[in-house]
Formats: C-alpha cells, sequence, structure tokens
C-alpha cells in the first residue's frame, strides 16, 4: 500500500454522493439503476457480514482506531523530522513499542503489588484464625459509635473461634470457581489488548493511505458533509484524549502529592487509581473519598480533611474549567452534550464509550447544523 497518498487536510470537498448524477446529465437507463442498487445491496450486506465476523474484535479494532487517532499528529511530525529509510516499519514498530509498554509496565507494577499484598493477606488471615482479630487502636478514636464499634467488634472479631467460624463461611469452591472466572477474562482481555496493538501498528504504517481512501470514501457517498463529519469525530477524539486522559492525569499527580504530603498508605498507587478514575466523570471523587476515610479512620481529621478538600477543589477545577475547554473547543460542542455523551457512551459502549460517545454526539449536532441551516 503506497505512503504518499493525500493527507487528512488536502482531501477534495466538492465530491458527489454515491449514485448522484452531475447536474445536467441525462437520466439513468433502468436496467443500469437496477444494477446499481442491486451492487448497493450486495455490498451493504457483505458489510454486514463482515462485522457480523469480526464482531469479537471490533473492540479492539476501535481501540487501534482511537489510539492511531490521538498519537498521530505527534507521529506526523516525527516521521517529517526524521523521514525514514527503506522499508517504513522503524517508526510505527517505536510507537506501537512505546504504547505497548505505556500500558504493560503500570499493570505490571499493579500486579506485582497486588502479589505482595496477596501473600500478606493470606498470612493475616492464617494468623486471624488462630489468634483472633484484635481491634485496631483506631476504633476508640472515631468521633462517633467508638463504644459501640469496639464492643461489636470484640464480640464477634476478637475471639478466635469467631474468627474462624465467619472465614469458614467462605466456600472455597465458589472462590475456586471465581477465579477462573477471573483468568478466563484477563486472558480474553489480554489477546484483544494483543490485537488492539497489531491493529495499531497497521494502522501507523498504513494511516495516511487509509485515510485518504475513507475521506473519498465517504465524500462519495455523503457528498461534502460526509467528509466533514469525519473530521468533526476525529477532532472529537482528539479532545476527547487531551479532555479525559490528560486531565485525568494532571488530577492523579496532583491528589497523588497530596496523598504523600497526607500520609495516605501507597500513595503512588492510589494516585495511579485517582488518575483513571478522574478519566470517568464523577470517578475521582470515590478514590479520595475512600483515602479519606482510611486518614479519618486512623484519627487525621484535619488530613482527611484536607485530602477531601483538595481533592474536590481540583476536580471542580479540572470538571468546570479544563475539561469543557478543551472537549468543547475541540468539538464545538456545548459542555451538556460532551457530558451526556461521555455518560451515555460509558453506559452502552463502556470504556470505549468515553471516546465515541462525543464522536457520536459532534457528528450527530454537525448533520443537524446543516440540515437546520438557512
Amino acid at each position: 500500500m503506497k505512503h504518499d497518498a493525500a493527507p487528512l487536510d488536502a482531501m477534495p470537498m466538492d465530491a458527489m454522493p454515491l449514485g448522484a448524477a452531475p447536474p445536467g446529465a441525462a437520466p439513468e437507463p433502468p436496467r443500469e439503476a437496477g444494477a446499481r442498487r442491486a451492487r448497493i445491496a450486495f455490498a451493504i450486506v457483505l458489510a454486514l457480514l463482515g462485522l457480523w465476523t469480526l464482531h469479537g474484535f471490533l473492540p479492539a479494532l476501535v481501540w487501534g482506531a482511537i489510539l492511531a487517532i490521538a498519537l498521530w499528529p505527534f507521529y506526523r511530525r516525527v516521521r517529517r523530522r526524521w523521514p525514514p529509510r527503506g522499508h517504513d516499519i522503524l517508526w510505527p514498530s517505536v510507537f506501537t513499542a512505546g504504547v505497548a509498554l505505556l500500558f504493560l509496565l503500570p499493570l505490571g507494577l499493579l500486579l506485582l503489588q497486588a502479589g505482595k499484598e496477596a501473600g500478606s493477606l493470606l498470612r493475616w488471615a492464617q494468623e486471624a484464625q488462630r489468634n483472633g482479630m484484635p481491634a485496631p487502636p483506631w476504633l476508640a478514636t472515631l468521633p462517633f459509635g467508638a463504644a459501640q464499634v469496639s464492643a461489636w467488634w470484640q464480640d464477634n472479631l476478637a475471639d478466635p473461634g469467631a474468627t474462624a467460624e465467619l472465614l469458614g463461611r467462605l466456600n472455597q469452591a465458589e472462590l475456586l470457581g471465581l477465579g477462573r472466572q477471573l483468568g478466563a477474562n484477563l486472558l480474553h482481555r489480554a489477546v484483544l489488548f494483543g490485537f488492539a496493538i497489531l491493529t495499531l501498528f497497521f494502522l501507523f504504517r498504513d494511516g495516511e493511505a487509509l485515510a485518504a481512501q475513507v475521506l473519498r470514501g465517504s465524500a462519495r457517498a455523503l457528498g461534502p458533509s460526509g467528509e466533514r463529519v469525519l473530521r468533526q469525530m476525529v477532532a472529537s477524539v482528539h479532545g476527547t484524549v487531551d479532555g479525559l486522559v490528560l486531565v485525568g492525569l494532571g488530577v492523579g499527580v496532583l491528589l497523588g502529592i497530596a496523598y504523600a504530603v497526607a500520609g495516605v498508605p501507597h500513595p503512588t498507587l492510589l494516585g495511579a487509581l485517582t488518575a483513571l478514575a478522574a478519566m470517568i466523570p464523577f470517578g475521582a471523587p470515590v478514590v479520595f473519598g475512600a483515602a479519606g476515610l482510611v486518614l479519618l479512620a486512623q484519627g487525621a481529621t484535619l488530613a482527611a480533611a484536607g485530602v477531601v478538600g483538595f481533592g474536590m477543589l481540583v476536580v471542580f477545577v479540572a470538571d468546570h474549567a479544563v475539561r469543557p475547554a478543551l472537549i468543547g473547543g475541540a468539538t464545538r460542542l456545548p459542555f451538556l452534550l460532551v457530558l451526556l455523551g461521555i455518560l451515555g457512551g460509558v453506559e452502552v459502549w463502556g470504556l470505549l464509550g468515553l471516546f465515541l460517545g462525543p464522536a457520536i454526539m459532534a457528528a450527530l449536532t454537525l448533520l443537524w447544523q446543516e440540515w437546520t441551516a438557512a
């Protein structure tokens, strides 16, 4: 496939819709019109069959496309600065490997930490069965209900027999089945991740030619509005990446620093979880609220109030100033439509909806504006 196709900003805007005759042309004969309709119907059937065949891998393909769109401006600048020589696989390989490591390294650290915590949890459970679970010191520092909670703990958890009975209620067969199901889900997602990375490599390698083909096809099918809709959807993906991913990372860094200052256990890991949660609207308060509860349980009331208050301030600025400016400015959408697109997209498409929702809203808004234009 050639790599010298016209870039996105050089595609023609005056292509005719599919099947439309030029002005002043003679009417199409009935036989040719019937054959054209048959070809269109056959193409639609083939497209549906292709989608049905690939439906299990569509999330991986869509993730690869989203990553390619988000990184394409930077990738194109690097290629222009250092043009490839010979086979054009160097920069696609470098960028693809970088994206894979960006996901795999934090996941590996998280799994390593989880393994350490699992060993500590197993030792704690064995010790609790032998000696019971003594009441932690912070129970006495609770602002209300300290005496009642301490008495319940002594009656139900401090006694070794009661603790062994409580832990014995866990059905080992159910835990084993849950572990197998979790392992199967992890394997399935690992396979999808591998196909997403493979898709990303080929999109980097053949992206310019593929973009030119897609723009030509949309222009022939829908006219100039088809190309404008695609450009608007691409712009919405860029804006959503900036408004969700980059802002979420910024929120995670700021709150990670706050966790470390306040003395929250594992501030780096908790900051990473906050960054991931901050990419979803109203997700970050769940994490820093839990951190505040941990500090409150430890008796650090001022530190808990500081973490929660600082988190609310950071999220308020991010959600009401930075994020609307980035996403709304790129998509030219009101913040309400951006928010509805994100939340509705997550409900329907899962994490893919974070990017698909605003893109769909942007396309619909553009079509509505052109339809209702005077």
